[in-house]
């Protein structure tokens, strides 16, 4: 029987954000942190929740490189933008 394909093979790019959620159990610590070990930042603060059974949490995951290209492209937007010498400082 054939391995199963990695989430993210040599064909498929990774995604940039990732948000996992889940009960606040070790496989969620381990999804998490093997997002990390592929290369991912902690984006913001986790979240937990209860839903009257179990604790459920969230965290979100960036890729180094998106958030250094979203950066740029608001760096360029803002140098776009035209300013008539009026305004608030």
């Amino acid at each position: 029987m054939a391995p199963a394909p990695s989430p993210a093979g040599p064909a498929e790019e990774k995604l940039a954000y990732r948000l996992f959620t889940g009960p606040d159990d070790r496989a969620f610590c381990e999804r998490v942190s093997a997002a990390l070990a592929e290369g991912y930042v902690l984006h913001g603060s986790p979240s937990a929740t209860y839903n009257g059974l179990s604790v459920i949490v969230a965290q979100a995951v960036v890729l180094p490189a998106a958030i250094a290209s979203a950066d740029a492209a608001v760096a360029n937007a803002v140098d776009d933008l035209e300013f008539d010498g009026e305004g608030h400082a």
